[in-house]
């Protein structure tokens, strides 16, 4: 299947799964963990049933040859002739299981040798973002462009980091006007791609491709720089339980903080 027919089984499943998840949002019974799933982590019964409506539906529309989800691994039988999609049902799980409006569906494509395609809709407002590799990046279908802000006391950055690290890039000379760790990094790589955010930092060395397969496509395709912090090229294996740091930013603050994070 090609992009554009990715990005629209895409868009028919995307409702599917707000219907079905609607009900359960900041329940006890929506967040239960019912076992744990192939990237080592508590499968919530909101993840479950939103993977099983999208496999349904990939199966049945053939989308691509192959499947690696958080949940529920490598699947191999989608049916397609080639690709492999990288899905998180529910990025932000946690968000979704205590009722606060950030967490997404993503679903990024790939043709075996890069990224192709992405989609994140936010499963709590509607908001999709959407990329094909060489054709641009869009938020509901208008075309998005990074920040144009160069400064860092302009800059609002989203940073995931743990104590002893925030404390060396505070050392280091990073100071952002705004800090905010939201919770759902496909959203905020988006949001990056879209100018609310200047920057995504992450340096936990826990995100997985399917958390950033397609928000770093979205990204890169709205001219943001995605890469390790340190600037080098980030490569992230077909394994949901194997784990990357990364920084995503417009290209003046990426250099910045890529010269801050290289000499922690």
């Amino acid at each position: 299947m090609d992009s554009a027919g990715f990005l629209s089984v895409c868009e028919m499943v995307a409702p599917m799964v707000e219907e079905a998840l609607a009900p359960l949002i900041g329940t006890e019974y929506g967040a239960e963990e019912l076992c744990m799933g192939a990237d080592n982590t508590p499968t919530e019964r909101l993840d479950k049933i939103a993977e099983d409506i999208i496999l349904a539906v990939f199966r049945s529309r053939k989308v691509c040859k192959s499947l690696l989800s958080e949940e529920a691994g490598m699947v191999r039988d989608i049916g397609g002739d080639s690709g492999i999609a990288y899905l998180d049902p529910v990025d932000g799980s946690f968000n979704a299981g205590v009722g606060i409006p950030f967490y997404a569906l993503s679903i990024g494509l790939s043709d075996g040798e890069m990224m192709i395609a992405g989609y994140v809709r936010n499963l709590a407002n509607g908001e999709t973002f959407t990329a094909i590799r060489g054709k641009g990046a869009f938020l509901n279908g208008k075309p998005i462009r990074v920040s144009k802000k160069t400064e860092m006391n302009t800059a609002a950055m989203s940073i995931y980091a743990r104590v002893p690290d925030m404390i060396s890039l505070l050392e280091g000379g990073l100071r952002a006007r705004r800090g905010r760790k939201l919770g759902a990094s496909a959203i905020e790589l988006c949001y990056v791609a879209c100018g609310r955010l200047e920057g995504f930092l992450d340096l936990r060395n826990t995100l997985r491709i399917t958390d950033a397969a397609a928000g770093m496509l979205i990204c890169e395709e709205a001219g943001g720089i995605v890469t390790l912090p340190d600037g080098s090229p980030v490569f992230f294996p077909d394994d949901v339980c194997s784990g990357r740091p990364l920084l995503a930013a417009t290209p003046a603050i990426h250099k910045k903080v890529s010269d801050i994070t290289r000499l922690l």
